[in-house]
């Protein structure tokens, strides 16, 4: 049985009604569940569920269900409804109360608010974040998919505004001890950090924190900012405010693989300022994110220990390494490390254009995937926030007699899923009973709301080597090739 409602009046931010959506599907007699804005792309989507086409526009929300009974459908509008109200949490209003803003700008002009956060759909964020920089705020763009040009537009008109723009597509940050987007809960300290990437800034983040070593402020500027085209706008801008920090000691940069050029400009300005700065640019030759922690906190004065770790069976199988990752960061370090002793490694973000994989993504040779990709979240959920996608190819790589070892990465924190280790175990114990070895990276501190040591237990009661630095994940599963 489908039905699908048009919701009109009603708006939710993307990944509230992505949660949403994955609350609803994983109801008892459910079979599926879209829970979305009308947009262009959430209405193709809707058509590929299956679902008959409705007349609706972005400004909408489309609420389609596909239950085995009535009394399933009548039990998931009910959680529909009740997970909309959690997540809209109305403003308290009575006689007298003025109503809710409705755009950026009076939103800014009624409030005492210096940043903004947005996570509205691609197509829309850029026109809400002009009004947010031109009202003087400093702008965290969670969204992704939004055009290069318009970022480079947006980070222009930040520079005029003397803000700082973060993202498109910043999945993480945390100023002032407030985490933001997918964000691990650290303890306060003298670290700043400029993150051109998601991930990398968690797990550096997380590294800290197990050392001892908190951050003063995160600051997200977007996977692109130190490309060719964005050439580092906003890292330069974010270099310059936390140089200014009185809380911050020292500063670290850390980056997706970064164009050349502008990674030798972005060197030069931190060497004009007052603070030291340390780079972590993936690269090869470059020293990996755990290394990184590791210089930053013996500069601080601190005693640096290998992060911990728990094998696995010691199984040791010929055949290709297949990284299934969520973070993309994460995975750009794998295959940095994985190619230096394998060569080449096939994926949707290759190091190299040669090794990229194709359309359906079926796996060459030495395969990583970065499920996070822009092109594999439009109108779906990011897979921290749901990995049954991830999951299901964990068993299909398992089932091809020519995978050697899998590795996985699993981030916890604010935002992400509540419990990936529960998705993610009944896999790994198929894959291991295949006689494939498993070994997961995992990203996360003491005080996150998943519970470092309860996602590390399952994970490695399921079978799998667990190990909390994603670079001693990577070189775990290199060992256990029969042939690298």
């Amino acid at each position: 049985m489908r039905r699908v409602e048009v919701r009109r009046g009603s708006y939710v931010d993307s990944v509230a009604l992505m949660q949403v959506s994955r609350r609803v599907a994983d109801l008892d007699g459910v079979t599926a569940a879209l829970v979305a804005m009308a947009t262009d792309l959430n209405l193709e989507l809707l058509a590929t569920m299956g679902f008959e086409p409705v007349e609706a526009g972005p400004n909408e929300m489309l609420v389609a269900v596909h239950a085995e009974s009535d009394e399933a459908l009548d039990s998931a509008r009910a959680e529909v409804d009740a997970a909309l109200a959690q997540a809209s949490r109305p403003a308290a209003s009575g006689f007298g109360s003025a109503p809710p803003p409705v755009t950026v700008r009076a939103a800014a002009a009624r409030s005492e608010a210096t940043l903004a956060l947005l996570s509205t759909p691609g197509d829309y964020a850029f026109a809400d974040a002009v009004e947010a920089v031109q009202a003087g705020l400093h702008t965290m763009v969670f969204s992704d998919n939004v055009p290069l040009e318009q970022e480079v537009l947006l980070k222009d008109e930040a520079d005029r505004a003397g803000v700082l723009v973060m993202g498109p597509d910043c999945g993480t940050a945390v100023v002032g001890g407030v985490g933001l987007g997918f964000a691990n809960v650290v303890r306060p300290g003298p670290v700043g950090i400029v993150a051109a990437s998601g991930t990398g800034a968690q797990h550096l983040m997380a590294l800290l924190d197990g050392a001892g070593v908190g951050v003063s402020h995160c600051l997200g500027v977007g996977g692109r900012d130190l490309s060719a085209a964005v050439a580092g706008r906003s890292t330069l801008r974010a270099l310059d405010l936390l140089s200014d920090d009185e809380g911050t000691e020292q500063i670290v940069v850390v980056s997706k693989p970064p164009d050349p050029a502008v990674a030798d400009a972005v060197r030069t300005h931190a060497a004009s300022l007052g603070t030291p700065v340390t780079f972590g640019l993936l690269a090869p030759g470059q020293p990996d994110l755990t290394a990184l922690a590791q210089t930053v906190v013996e500069a601080l004065g601190h005693t640096w220990a290998a992060p911990e770790h728990w094998t696995g069976a010691p199984v040791r199988r010929a055949g290709h390494l297949r990284g299934l990752f969520a973070g993309g960061t994460l995975c750009d370090e794998a295959m940095v490390i994985a190619a230096e002793a394998l060569g080449r490694v096939a994926s949707n973000i290759p190091l190299d254009p040669g090794w990229a994989l194709g359309d359906d993504l079926a796996s060459i040779g030495h395969t990583m995937i970065d499920f996070g990709d822009d092109r594999l979240t439009r109108g779906r959920p990011h897979p921290m926030i749901d990995g049954a996608v991830r999951a299901d190819r964990v068993r299909v790589e398992a089932d091809d007699p020519t995978t050697g070892v899998l590795l996985l990465d699993v981030e916890l924190g604010l935002g992400a899923e509540a419990d990936p280790a529960a998705l993610l175990a009944p896999a790994i114990r198929h894959a291991v009973a295949a006689q494939v070895p498993v070994v997961v990276s995992v990203t996360g501190t003491r005080d996150d709301p998943q519970g470092l040591r309860e996602q590390v237990a399952a994970l490695h009661q399921a079978g799998a080597g667990v190990y909390l630095s994603n670079a001693a994940a990577t070189r775990a599963a290199l060992d256990l090739l029969e042939d690298p």
